[in-house]
């Protein structure tokens, strides 16, 4: 280890011990090594994500009622007709630090890193944030800080607390099954605070992403990988894979392959 001097919180100069300097050799074969562990890691997350989509679902049976900017909705009419939908409590109403200005430090993190929702609702997934605040000033919120994109919903019963979340924050995943409901999964705390991404998201629902290479049970739904990415203001429903699209993922998959094999070998 190096020392190098960095300046505390206080302004006071603190010995920082820093990795060592290396040549450009050393360093790719570190990195190589590391490479081998997160590889590890990634397939760890694969299969935990595989166990994930076969956990028991519970039926959802009480007619769970929200306001939102046309009115009263239910928590059926929150799918927008997708099979899925992932519902974050944030923490925006009286009491809350930050009231009426900001929401919860911690939940408006979590909103800044959401992903676009249309890469969600490409896969027949809808997201939704819900708090107890009212619908104008979720409104103003939203406009404040640029989160136009996100449904917002006013929670108007006990569906918070019923679902883990009366206090502080979680993701409830739910599955659509015509016009029943079932609560299929919820994390919080560490787990729930890396949410944003279209990938950490698919891979808390029931379905998954979607893909082909997923280890998922018989007969549910999946594509081709890569196929059915696109821009976010381009998705059009049941509309075939773009041809150029095909060319570009097919060829950056096969090189992808080809590298994984190398290392391995």
């Amino acid at each position: 280890m190096t020392t190098s001097a960095e300046n505390g919180q206080n302004g006071a100069r603190s010995a920082m011990h820093t990795p060592p300097v290396v040549s450009s050799q050393e360093w790719e074969a570190a990195r190589q090594q590391l490479l081998l562990k997160e590889k590890e890691q990634t397939r760890a997350r694969d299969a935990l994500a595989a166990e994930r989509r076969r956990m028991p679902w519970m039926a959802v049976k009480t007619d769970y009622a929200f306001e939102g900017p046309a009115g009263k909705v239910s928590l059926l009419d929150l799918f927008e007709g997708r099979r899925q939908l992932i519902v974050y409590r944030a923490f925006f109403e009286p009491g809350v630090f930050g009231w009426p200005d900001h929401a919860c430090r911690g939940c408006s993190m979590v909103a800044d890193q959401v992903a676009h929702v249309a890469h969600l609702n490409a896969r027949d997934t809808t997201l939704v944030f819900v708090s107890r605040a009212p619908q104008a000033d979720i409104a103003r919120l939203k406009a404040r800080m640029g989160w136009e994109e996100i449904p917002w919903f006013t929670v108007a019963d006990s569906f918070d607390a019923d679902f883990g979340v009366g206090e502080w924050h979680g993701t409830n995943v739910f599955y659509r099954d015509g016009n029943r409901v079932f609560r299929t999964y919820f994390i919080n705390n560490r787990g729930d605070e890396q949410m944003g991404g279209t990938w950490n998201y698919l891979d808390i629902t029931p379905l998954g992403r979607q893909e082909v290479w997923e280890d998922s049970p018989e007969g549910y739904p999946q594509t081709p990988t890569y196929k059915w990415w696109n821009w976010h203001d381009s998705y059009v429903a049941d509309a075939a894979p773009d041809k150029k699209w095909v060319e570009v993922s097919d060829a950056g998959e096969a090189a992808f392959r080809n590298q994984d094999a190398s290392t391995k070998s």
